[in-house]
């Protein structure tokens, strides 16, 4: 695995698909450039939970880690075989679970591919970049706004800390809140969709951030206490950190969310690291699962 892009991703959903018929796949948006964001749903129940990865291009490694844990899912509920202790068809018989793998195609292929001569961003990509050709630190969507700055939670006050005055790689939150299609989509599908826990994949830090301002429903804390366990990751709580897709979660519905920072490095982490951060994140999402079920 080289590279993990927008192109292998549908590939690999469609795969998916036509080997466990019971993962539904469908579109939740457009990115700038008219890509389809997909987002699948694996389980029948009537409670919702949710998890996201590739917020951030530059950490697309979380697009591969979340597929292969639905893979591995599909596969212990079709066989009915227990996984890491957790009876999968009881989960996916109390609740569905939907998976959006890349909420920002546009910039992951970015970082995969480049710019090239044909690219209809070329020059401004260029010039947001110093010039650089090197696009691997990109977080950003192919319009230079980072999508994790992008939510309408204390956005004014996130904007103003970054300092950042245009389009570039990372750390620019936008004109204003949900400027970006990405963003816009991740609000919508959550509005419409009663989940009742959320996790969204970063990289790096092996930490998990569960607070937010003190929106955050007094089970928060434990939940996050257990998910650290199951990982041997820290949970951490935050402070000077808002507008994030995490943030506005919480403080819009006072459920808990969470943001799993995989791994340990300088972004993108390396391909050769993809063993060991699968093992460590296999435990904590079977965990976030299982808290749903747990808090009736």
């Amino acid at each position: 695995m080289l590279g993990y892009g927008y192109e292998t991703l549908c590939e690999e959903l469609h795969r998916l698909g036509k080997i466990y018929p019971f993962i539904q796949v469908g579109v939740m948006g457009e990115s700038v450039m008219g890509k389809s964001i997909p987002a699948l749903r694996i389980g029948q129940g009537a409670r919702e939970l949710h998890m996201n990865a590739a917020i951030h291009a530059n950490e697309w490694i979380t697009t591969p880690l979340i597929m292969q844990f639905v893979e591995d899912l599909a596969c212990s509920y079709a066989r009915g075989t227990a996984w890491h202790g957790s009876n999968v068809r009881r989960l996916l018989s109390e609740y569905s679970l939907w998976v959006v793998p890349m909420v920002n195609p546009d910039g992951v292929d970015l970082v995969l591919h480049g710019v090239s001569e044909e690219h209809p961003h070329r020059e401004q990509l260029l010039e947001w970049n110093g010039g650089s050709l090197d696009f691997s630190s990109w977080k950003a969507n192919i319009r230079g706004v980072d999508l994790n700055d992008q939510f309408p939670a204390y956005w004014e006050e996130e904007a103003a800390r970054r300092a950042q005055q245009g389009p570039g790689p990372r750390d620019y939150g936008g004109e204003a809140p949900l400027s970006e299609p990405e963003a816009v989509a991740m609000v919508r599908f959550t509005e419409i969709h009663p989940f009742e826990i959320v996790v969204a994949l970063h990289t790096q830090g092996r930490e998990i951030y569960w607070n937010y301002r003190g929106y955050e429903p007094p089970e928060s804390e434990m939940f996050a206490e257990r998910l650290s366990l199951a990982g041997n990751y820290q949970a951490v709580k935050l402070s000077d950190s808002d507008a994030g897709y995490k943030d506005w979660f919480i403080q819009h519905f006072r459920k808990p969310g969470f943001t799993v920072e995989v791994g340990c490095g300088e972004n993108p982490l390396p391909v050769e690291s993809f063993a060991l951060l699968y093992a460590e994140l296999v435990p904590i999402l079977l965990t976030a699962m299982d808290l749903q079920v747990v808090n009736q």
